[in-house]
């Protein structure tokens, strides 16, 4: 599929400037260009006059169920404004689908640095670099901070059961896509790890607004330094639960320098295993300084991180086999995933310590 075939099937620019203008008021330039960056959610940077707009919208196609739920990333966003966790300006939430042909959001355009595949310049000393990670695992302990109750997500999830509800939401979203991608290949080793994370759920985890795919490149820092962050996305996934998902998960991207080769190599920075970076057993300690949990369990939540990602690069794979994407990374997953498989069999069997 072409570019401008994938891209007239994201958005028709007249119909969004349309919608725009009715809400927003009219304006005199108006432009719009599909942002690659990311696998999961589209973005769009709109140009709306003086203005620089943000649209976040689900991928053409059939996805895994509340996969792309791009109206509760809006909510929760939308609801954490005058928080201290640090976000976009949210505009407009849109649920008719004559648009776009899907729900969709539309928020400030924020400028900075994610941090993808390296640093930038400007933090390459170790005392910045220590920032860029106390940064990270602060901004998660603001999220975990928050009171859901006073900011209007007290429904926001059922915590109660959450963590098993995730090995089983995982395991039927990964089930979804074996239903296809077992044309082409298997994975095996995902039913052991299915039946390890089962069997080994904790008991009575903690309960706090969790984001759910809290990342370094989920998030944005300034253009100065110290490096601050200046906006936190991809809130997609975010409920009430267990905190502990959520560093897991972090930790699950954060390397240390006795690290074996990464399972997916395109996903997977390296640069902080350079001096000055915290190690992932710094990362925890500071997050249970400031939130006052135990980070107990660790190979489940990491197993649980990797099993995710399992599951994600699976419905890559299935959207890739079914013509739902164009994105150069989808096909890859046919090898990686199983790649994936087996790190997260070393965790479970503890060749990957913390």
């Amino acid at each position: 599929m072409s570019d401008e075939d994938y891209f007239a099937r994201l958005v028709d620019p007249d119909r969004l400037r349309s919608y725009l203008e009715a809400e927003l008021g009219p304006v005199e330039s108006f432009d719009v260009a599909h942002h690659r960056e990311g696998h999961s959610n589209e973005t769009l940077f709109v140009t709306f006059g003086d203005r620089e707009l943000v649209v976040r919208r689900p991928p053409p196609g059939e996805t895994a169920d509340r996969a792309h739920d791009v109206l509760r990333e809006y909510r929760v966003m939308d609801a954490l404004q005058e928080t201290p966790v640090p976000l976009a300006q949210t505009v407009l939430g849109c649920d008719d689908e004559s648009v776009l042909g899907s729900d969709f959001y539309v928020m400030e355009r924020v400028r900075g640095d994610v941090l993808r595949d390296a640093e930038p310049d400007r933090f390459a000393a170790p005392a910045h670099r220590e920032r860029v990670g106390t940064e990270l695992v602060d901004t998660l302990s603001a999220i975990h901070a928050v009171d859901p109750e006073a900011v209007g997500l007290g429904d926001f999830g059922y915590p109660e059961g959450f963590t098993e509800r995730q090995v089983k939401r995982w395991s039927e979203q990964l089930t979804w896509a074996f239903s296809r991608t077992i044309e082409e290949r298997e994975v095996p080793a995902l039913y052991d790890v299915m039946d390890w994370l089962q069997s080994n759920v904790p008991e009575d985890p903690p309960a706090t607004l969790v984001h759910g795919d809290f990342k370094l490149d989920n998030v944005m820092y300034g253009p100065g330094t110290p490096p601050e962050i200046v906006a936190v996305f991809d809130w997609e996934l975010s409920t009430l639960g267990d905190p502990r998902t959520d560093l897991g998960w972090l930790l699950s991207y954060w390397r240390d320098p006795k690290d074996p080769e990464p399972a997916v190599p395109e996903l997977t920075a390296d640069f902080m295993t350079g001096e000055g970076y915290p190690t992932r057993q710094e990362l925890v300690a500071r997050w249970e300084e400031a939130t006052g949990i135990t980070y107990e369990h660790d190979r489940f939540y990491r197993t649980l991180a990797v099993y995710k990602l399992c599951a994600l690069g699976e419905m890559f794979y299935r959207r890739y086999l079914e013509g739902n994407s164009d994105d150069d990374l989808y096909p890859l997953m046919e090898s990686r995933v199983p790649a994936l498989a087996d790190r997260a069999v070393r965790i479970v069997e503890g060749e990957e310590p913390l």
